[in-house]
């Protein structure tokens, strides 16, 4: 049973940007603000303000908006975010460097615990003070340290054998960079797919979408 079973999706996903802006507000000294100054400042109208926040009971009040500190608390807590959830991450390249230095974990609900890798250069190397651990003794690690999540950033090669490692090991809830959707293969497990190439093209969609085509890409047509 799930505490908020008929929140749809994108009120979900518009949860984190109100945290973000709160907090930005906190930084600001910013006390009290009504649901019309968020719409101004964060784009969406205050109806919809209302309405997402109504779905976890409304916390504001008429007359008087919403306290800045309270509700940043109260989406904090919604998302999890007061929670220390064990993850380990697994590939220690370019890009699982950039996430385990870069990412706030402990502001975001969770706690770095292990990193694994299967090459031997990196295999004893210190990143954001946990030393990387051979892929071979991810088996061992996991019985010995409770394990909530599990942080991919490897080749979409290696990760179904590493995804049933891990199931087997009953880690269910993953975070996931590579591009192998670990929601094809198993219907009970939380995962959230990071695809950065999408949201790439996405962005080269809405700048082709909004300007003219540029000369280079009409001479590569006309080469093919």
């Amino acid at each position: 049973m799930h505490k908020y079973e008929n929140i749809s999706q994108p009120v979900i996903k518009r949860l984190p940007r109100y945290y973000r802006f709160l907090g930005e507000l906190l930084d600001k000294g910013v006390t009290r603000i009504s649901s019309r100054e968020l719409s101004d400042k964060m784009g969406f109208t205050a109806s919809q303000i209302r309405q997402d926040l109504n779905c976890f009971g409304g916390f504001g009040q008429q007359g008087y908006g919403y306290a800045v500190q309270s509700l940043y608390n109260e989406i904090g807590h919604i998302l999890g975010l007061d929670h220390c959830y064990k993850a380990i991450l697994i590939g220690a390249g370019n890009l699982g460097k950039a996430v385990a230095v870069h990412m706030s974990f402990e502001k975001r609900g969770f706690k770095l615990i292990g990193i694994f890798d299967n090459d031997p250069a990196k295999v004893g190397t210190v990143i954001r003070n946990i030393t990387v651990t051979d892929l071979d003794k991810l088996e061992e690690f996991c019985k010995e340290n409770k394990t909530d999540v599990a942080i991919f950033t490897v080749p979409k090669a290696a990760a179904p054998s590493i995804a049933d490692r891990l199931y087997q090991l009953g880690i269910r809830n993953y975070w996931n960079f590579s591009h192998y959707d670990l929601s094809i293969n198993y219907d009970d497990i939380i995962v959230e797919n990071v695809h950065l190439n999408d949201s790439l093209m996405i962005l080269c969609y809405k700048i082709s979408d909004a300007c003219d085509e540029p000369e280079d890409a009409q001479e590569f047509r006309k080469a093919d």
